[in-house]
Formats: structure tokens, sequence, C-alpha cells
């Protein structure tokens, strides 16, 4: 049998035939890397752009946004893990690039309005096919690409993607490897792909936080040390977490937020507490 490596991700996962990789999105197929979840639309609606949550980006706009199954972490405090933990079995309608970008286009033309389509819910970058092929016919048609994103891709492919993204919102779940670990992620790769977005396309950071795992001023001074570095004028949100999934964790306290959100001003012009 042909066993074939994956090299979208720092898992580079090694997959005989018919295996499919941690990510339950993307399996070995007659000898091929296939996208398992493409046009596989899981959850879809016309959502504020703040919800995404981008603060800097077209505020008060709408856009439609759209999930499929799969994520190349594995967070046990997910509140998405109905999709992002599950595979091909999970519940979807297929709906392919040009379908979406119709779809899109007449979400446009209603009062609301509709800036164009925002990748979420599960990890998009798993599904970097179908989020390429949409991309390039929203981009022909005038209409605006948005990421929610953990940010776990391979340099290359990211870079590939970039000139095709308008907006990110990219998680930075903590600023120390142990906890990265903890989730099985990367922090490095993280890092180097909020400095590669920043210079390609507007990105906002988000950082959850979790009692007794990344809730130190310490830490989060680091963090918006270095998120100055790249810009002061980098928006980074600062999100209250509550028991999901696994995790049995207290839920953060409101005032470890406004805290941890003081320590981060002295670094960043633009941060938001969000979840309280």
């Amino acid at each position: 049998m042909s066993r074939q490596i994956c090299g979208l991700c720092p898992h580079h996962c090694r997959l005989e035939e018919g295996q499919i990789g941690l990510c339950r999105a993307r399996g070995n197929v007659d000898g091929t890397i296939l996208p398992l979840n493409y046009g596989k639309i899981t959850s879809i609606a016309l959502d504020p752009i703040e919800k995404k949550p981008l603060m800097r980006f077209r505020p008060g706009s709408f856009i439609l946004s759209v999930g499929s199954f799969g994520c190349n972490l594995r967070c046990p405090f997910c509140q998405n893990h109905e999709i992002s933990q599950a595979g091909q079995e999970f519940r979807h309608q297929t709906v392919m690039p040009e379908q979406l970008v119709q779809i899109a286009e007449t979400l446009a033309a209603e009062p609301k309005g509709n800036l164009g389509v925002a990748f979420t819910y599960n990890e998009p970058l798993i599904g970097v096919e179908f989020l390429r092929d949409t991309a390039f016919l929203l981009k022909k048609r005038g209409m605006k690409v948005v990421l929610v994103t953990n940010g776990m891709m391979e340099e290359a492919p990211f870079r590939e993607l970039l000139p095709l993204v308008d907006a990110m919102n990219i998680d930075l779940k903590a600023f120390h490897g142990e906890f990265y670990r903890w989730i099985g992620g990367d922090l490095e790769t993280v890092k180097r792909n909020i400095r590669l977005a920043a210079g390609a396309c507007h990105v906002e950071v988000t950082t959850l936080v979790i009692p007794g795992k990344n809730d130190s001023a310490g830490e989060m001074a680091r963090e918006a040390e270095w998120l100055a570095g790249i810009s002061p004028e980098l928006p980074l949100h600062i999100s209250r977490y509550f028991p999901r999934f696994l995790s049995e964790i207290p839920a953060t306290e409101v005032s470890v937020i406004y805290q941890l959100a003081d320590v981060a001003r002295q670094h960043l012009s633009h941060v938001y507490e969000g979840n309280c």
C-alpha cells in the first residue's frame, strides 16, 4: 500500500491507503492526500462581523459564515466540538464553491447586506482546497474573504493562501509551549503565521483565558509585547472561558479578564474584553 504524508500542517500525518488524518478531514485516497470535507457544510448563518470577532474590519456589516467538520487541534475546552471533532459521518449539506458564492451574492442584495464569506466554526485551513476555490470566485465578484482560524498551517500553503484573504481572526491560544502541547499544537507555527498574515491582510487575535492554564499577568504582558512588536495597532480580544466539551475547569472570573485587558493595553492600542 502507498503511504503518503500530508504536508498541510505541522502534524505531517503519515497515512496508509484509506487512512484519515488527525484532523478527520483529510485522507489517503488511492495514494493521494485529499480533503474529505470539500463542499460539505455543517453550519451556515449570516452573522454580524463583530461576532467573528472582528471589531475593526467593516464594523456594522454582516457576513455569510460557513463551517464544515474537523480540526487539527484537540482543545478539551472546544465550544464547537460537535463539528470540530467530527468526521464524515456528521450531518452536512453539499455546497460547491459556485453555489456558495451565489448564496453570498443573493444575501448582499438584501437589506442587511453581506460582505462575502467567513470560513469559521470548525478549522477552515484543513479544507484549504475548498477555501481557495471559493475565495478565488469571491474575489472575482468583489466580495470579501474572512478566516477564523487557529493558524496551524505550514508556511508554504499559508503564504499561497494570503493573497486571497481580506481579514483573519487568529487564535493565539496561549503564549507558552506547554499549553500548545496540551492541545496538540505548535506555538511557533501560530506566531509565524500571525506575523505573515499581519503583513498581508487585516488581522485580529483572540486569546481565550483559562484559569490555571494561561491566565497570569506575566504571560499576558509577554504576549501583548510580542504582538506590539508586529504592530501596536493589532487588535487583541481577551475572552472569558466557560466549561465546555471535556473541560471541567471553572469559568474565568470576569475580573481576571478586565485585569489582563489592562495589562495588554500597556502595549496595544485596541484591546477588547469578550464573553463578559
